[in-house]
């Protein structure tokens, strides 16, 4: 499992849509992943499927 994770607005859901081929939607301000997404990154016959959480945007991953 491979998780994407960081701050808002970074990239991480364009990164999430080419390792999966999914389309979730994208946009030029923070807030558009308010919810996690879950989607697979397929490999050859030789490696097994991986999974690919996109999760929303944090300024900080510690707890205050």
């Amino acid at each position: 499992m491979v998780v994407l994770t960081g701050n808002p607005n970074c990239g991480k859901t364009t990164l999430f849509n080419a390792l999966t081929g999914l389309r979730a939607k994208v946009a030029n301000y923070a807030g558009v992943t308010v919810e996690r997404k879950e989607g697979r990154l397929l490999g050859d016959s030789t490696t097994p499927p991986v999974t690919i959480l996109d999760l929303p945007g944090a300024y900080s991953l510690s707890p205050q």
